[in-house]
């Protein structure tokens, strides 16, 4: 077994041991189900004998026969909600465990990671995980359970048939094995296949100007046709297990069905016991029939299970100093002696770094591609964690601010803003969903978005698509703009955020922000000239060190 396959075995074993504790009263509730069917099965059979017997009908059993239905009924849908309930339950713990470690990961899982295989692990896996909480995990504990229960009362009456009911029953994990052999791995690769799927057709939908530009909008059609019927063919060999399954259960009901009859007309046992016994193998199967349906959930799962035990593990706990946080007003930066790595193969990216900015003051960070100045911002954003040396923001080590506190602390623009589709409201909005009208109406105006957004058909209500399709490079960093301009975060964190940008558009772009930086802690990285001259200290990296310090006109 290969280290994948044995990090998604423990993974899931892991998580089973949780839910299982989340599945005891599914376990109660179908285990009195059972009980009460056992009832049931002897109601009707001395209803049977005395009508067959007696010549008359018996309305005692027969009542209490319709009472113990009622009974059974009630079980049975509680049992059914309390199922659903634990899926739920694990489902929503399994998304917000895969959500906080992709969120402390941050941007840099992307560059190992396509955003639609990610976004696949978070619904499409996680979901595919339903069945294995909600149906296996209690269908396996009432499995052996359940016909332990009735085995028991059979063998209290006649230990012949007990033998007959457990030998059928051992037929059917037997043939559940053989065939399964292989299953686990047919449903991993049905998964794989989804997974290209999903990625290709994201790929394609936001490269969809270049397909139709270059005319090969015919040829990908194929290739996502394909890639279709590549998931098509796996997802029926995954079910043809499924029902090779059920046909071994279906023999070995079978099977206990005539031994048992046999021993009955041969005159073995009495009239009532052969017909209690009868009406017992379908109580006797039928947990085992829910195992068998949901043993496909358990292969789905060792299916699924693989890229969620990949994810990037949780950011590791804190030191034990104390959790704080600091003055939401003048945030002073300071960089002792910090080392980072990305990859060991590629050196340092931050190598022994120091520096400090006062509050209120600009540094310019400067240097060639490499040289760290995204890896400062990321470490300032607390996407990673130095590997030695210490961040502090007004004397406090970034590693014990609390997130929410790191969070409001800090406003960040890129070389790309990232617009969701929604209006261009609903996107300056989201850097403070509780700021009052007037208060974004100083933000569009501060960061000049009013400019622009006037000559649109809706103005600031006016609809923009994912990634901000509608809107030009420079409108879309306005909005970006205007975004910290709402927040009003006493760090401001700029990273080439005049990338792309034509010179005349580049200089209006400066000009909002150097309005946002009015009162504010600012560090920027950029290669360009016209933000260098932006003001402040400039700080020259080179292979994650810091040059010396001179100030910028």
């Amino acid at each position: 077994m290969d280290a994948t396959k044995q990090a998604a075995r423990g993974w899931l074993g892991q998580q089973a041991r949780t839910a299982r504790r989340d599945a005891r009263g599914v376990l109660v509730l179908a285990l009195a189900a059972t009980a009460a069917a056992i009832a049931q099965a002897w109601c009707a059979a001395a209803a049977l004998t005395s009508a067959l017997g007696r010549g008359g009908i018996a309305w005692q059993p027969l009542a209490a026969f319709a009472a113990l239905a009622v009974v059974r009924a009630g079980l049975g849908v509680a049992s059914e909600r309390a199922a659903v309930a634990a899926g739920a339950a694990a489902r929503r713990r399994l998304r917000t465990d895969a959500l906080h470690r992709l969120l402390s990961a941050g941007p840099a899982l992307l560059r190992e990671r396509h955003s639609g295989e990610l976004a696949s692990i978070v619904v499409d896996r996680i979901e595919a995980l339903d069945g294995f909480f909600g149906r296996y995990i209690p269908a396996a504990a009432l499995a052996f359970a359940a016909p332990a229960l009735v085995l028991a009362v059979v063998l209290w009456r006649d230990p012949v048939a007990a033998a007959i009911f457990a030998g059928a029953g051992l037929l059917v994990p037997f043939a559940m094995a053989l065939a399964g052999l292989g299953a686990a791995a047919a449903a991993r690769r049905q998964f794989e296949a989804l997974a290209r799927l999903q990625t290709r057709f994201l790929d394609r939908v936001r490269g969809i100007a270049t397909i139709v530009m270059y005319g090969r909008a015919e040829d990908e059609a194929v290739a996502l046709g394909q890639a279709a019927t590549e998931l098509r063919r796996r997802t029926m060999r995954v079910l043809r297990v499924a029902f090779l399954s059920s046909a071994a259960l279906d023999l070995a009901t079978a099977l206990a069905l005539i031994l048992l009859a046999l021993r009955g007309a041969a005159g073995r046992v009495p009239p009532g016991q052969a017909l209690f016994e009868l009406l017992l193998v379908p109580e006797f199967f039928a947990p085992l029939r829910t195992f068998a349906l949901a043993y496909q959930d358990r292969l789905q799962a060792h299916g699924a299970a693989g890229p969620l035990a990949s994810l990037p593990p949780p950011p590791p706990p804190a030191p034990a100093l104390p959790v704080r946080t600091v003055a939401a007003h003048g945030v002073a930066v300071a960089f002792e002696d910090v080392r980072f790595t990305w990859d060991p193969a590629r050196g340092p990216a931050l190598d022994g770094l120091s520096f400090r900015v006062p509050a209120g003051e600009t540094l310019v960070l400067a240097g060639p591609s490499g040289a760290g100045k995204t890896t400062v911002l990321e470490v300032l954003l607390g996407f990673v964690r130095p590997d030695a040396g210490r961040v502090t923001l007004n004397g406090a080590d970034i590693i014990t601010l609390v997130p929410q506190a790191l969070a409001r602390l800090t406003a960040w623009i890129g070389q790309q803003p990232v617009l969701f589709a929604g209006t261009i409201r609903d996107n300056i909005r989201f850097a403070r969903p509780e700021a009052s009208e007037t208060e974004l109406v100083e933000a569009v105006r501060f960061a000049r978005v009013d400019g622009f957004a006037a000559a649109l058909p809706r103005g600031l209500d006016t609809p923009v698509g994912e990634g901000g399709y509608g809107l030009s490079g420079g409108q879309a960093q306005r909005v970006a703009i205007a975004r910290a301009f709402l927040k009003d975060a006493p760090l401001l964190l700029l990273d080439e955020p005049t990338a792309h940008l034509d010179p005349a558009t580049e200089a209006e772009v400066l000009e909002s922000l150097r309005r946002l930086t009015l009162g504010r802690t600012v560090i920027l990285a950029s290669h360009s000239a016209a933000a260098h001259a932006f003001g402040g200290r400039r700080l020259d990296l080179r292979e994650g060190r810091a040059a010396p310090v001179r100030g910028v006109a």
